[in-house]
């Protein structure tokens, strides 16, 4: 059974990962802050740590900079409120082997958190999605759109791995909203509808069809 090490010192997240990777087989231990984050992280006891950046006594980005000093190749997945394009890019070159926004879905978190598991932290990942002219690097959270690089807002980009993950599949607006943004489905929220308008302005008002009564396609030229 792996074990793994929570980092976070918010408690409403503590208890949402600690039931939810609970629930999946998992062992948690959990700590919230940063001392605590690389004492424990260094013991060899863990198979992987879950690493919130803004930690009180030592924040994330520190801890996983010793660690990687130290020679661990514990697998180190970032789960963090910084969502920037420089905020990730800094995180994986300080040795992280993922990197995650919040607010996050649990479904996405979970298989990073199994693939990392299972390969070590080492295992092969696809670094972009391609789809048609569209590509997505997982990376740097940008877009290709016929030969033009865009920034995404983090909202945008989960929403576009989403789509880009299942092209030509008709997803709810129950389901985008769960797995894109692990939210709950509100039949008075227009949230999906709002941050489609704004993916459709971006790759192409054809990109994104509307399956009325449904949701929406990520069609595929």
């Amino acid at each position: 059974m792996s074990h793994i090490l929570i980092a976070e010192d918010e408690k409403r997240i503590t208890s949402f990962l600690e039931k939810g990777l609970g629930a999946e087989g998992y062992t948690t231990t959990t700590v919230d802050d940063g001392d605590q984050a690389y004492c424990h992280a260094a013991s060899g006891t863990y198979d992987l740590m879950i690493l919130d950046l803004r930690l009180p006594a030592r924040d994330g980005m520190s801890v996983l900079r010793a660690l990687r000093a130290d020679g661990s190749e514990l697998p180190v997945v970032i789960l963090t409120a910084r969502n920037t394009v420089q905020d990730t890019v800094t995180g994986l070159q300080s040795g992280a082997d993922d990197y995650l926004a919040k607010p996050f879905a649990f479904d996405e978190l979970l298989a990073r958190v199994r693939l990392r598991i299972r390969g070590g932290g080492t295992s092969p990942e696809p670094t972009s999605l391609d789809v048609g002219n569209v590509t997505l690097n997982l990376k740097t959270r940008r877009v290709r759109v016929r030969g033009r690089w865009l920034d995404l807002s983090a909202r945008e980009f989960a929403l576009a791995e989403q789509f880009m993950r299942h092209p030509d599949q008709v997803l709810s607006r129950e389901q985008l909203l769960s797995r894109a943004w692990g939210l709950d489905f509100n039949p008075g929220s227009n949230v999906v509808d709002v941050y489609v308008r704004y993916l459709r302005h971006k790759f192409g008002e054809d990109r994104i069809e509307t399956v009325r009564g449904i949701g929406y396609r990520f069609r595929v030229e």
